[in-house]
């Protein structure tokens, strides 16, 4: 009888679930429900989307394009708001989806289904990554139909470009989120951490780089490197590249980026945006194989 007691563990642990892309989809269409209707979710909408027709009313009433040659005042000012939100809405949400379900005991409960970790990790990916999708549609999907409504001149192409780019944003942050959410143990310390990072992101990087570039004398290439290490400022940049507008608006960096890589930086920017997409997410995959639950 003491042979049957470690047969049966045995068995459990190599039993394996009906498909990893079945489980997957269940998980996913189940974290995207729970997305629709939870708080954020609205209040993220309807905040990008009056934002998104402030900055745009403002945007397209101006005089002056600074420099953004062949690229709407609306898109162009619609830039700057995507920059603020988009990161911040991502990171929050993706911090607190394993931290909140390990602090309530919701994940050891998954867990202890015959599911695997990995399917977890891409189930709530894919429903935070498709609520999302949602949510910048529905936002700047308002604004283009309001614009047009007006008759406000905007360019489609270059909402359509702002639309693609924002999203892979919000991928490499909701990526990013889901690191620090693998990493802490309540969901509190996770959002605090996301909006620090999200703060260093989007404040500190800008000022370092102007430090760089006027105290330590950092030579161009350097601080083209650094640049495109952030993705918001691989977002800024692809986003006025993609409509052909002027890097000279980012100053000396964006100018070399051009004159040296002309459209290959497209592939660069791609390339950029999809290790920060990947990287986090492997990284959170091991930490949530390797850690407990609890």
């Amino acid at each position: 009888m003491t042979t049957l007691a470690p047969t049966i563990p045995a068995a459990l642990t190599t039993r394996r679930p009906p498909g990893l892309f079945a489980n997957t989809a269940t998980l996913a269409g189940r974290e995207f429900r729970d997305a629709l209707r939870s708080r954020w979710f609205l209040l993220y909408t309807l905040a990008f989307a009056v934002l998104g027709l402030a900055v745009s009313f403002v945007s397209a009433a101006g005089t002056g394009s600074g420099g953004l040659s062949g690229f709407g005042r609306t898109t162009a000012g619609l830039i700057n708001l995507v920059l603020l939100v988009v990161p911040l809405m991502a990171m929050t949400a993706g911090a607190g989806s394993i931290a909140s379900d390990r602090e309530r005991g919701m994940l050891a409960y998954v867990l202890s289904q015959p599911v695997l970790r990995i399917e977890v990790l891409l189930g709530k990916y894919l429903g935070l990554a498709g609520a999302l999708l949602a949510c910048l549609t529905l936002g700047l999907g308002l604004c283009a139909a309001i614009l047009g409504v007006k008759g406000l001149k905007t360019s489609p192409e270059s909402v359509l470009w702002l639309a693609g780019l924002s999203f892979l944003l919000a991928l490499s942050m909701l990526s990013v989120g889901f690191l620090i959410s693998s990493i802490a143990r309540r969901s509190s310390a996770a959002v605090g951490t996301a909006i620090f990072v999200w703060l260093a992101l989007v404040f500190v990087s800008d000022l370092a780089l102007m430090a760089g570039q006027m105290a330590m004398r950092m030579r161009i290439e350097t601080l083209l490197a650094w640049a495109i290490a952030n993705p918001l400022q691989v977002f800024k940049m692809w986003s006025l590249h993609a409509v052909d507008a002027s890097l000279d608006v980012l100053g000396p960096a964006g100018l070399y980026a051009v004159e040296e890589y002309g459209r290959g930086l497209h592939a660069i920017f791609g390339a950029a945006l999809a290790a920060w997409i990947i990287l986090p997410l492997v990284l959170a995959s091991l930490l949530l194989s390797r850690r407990s639950p609890l």
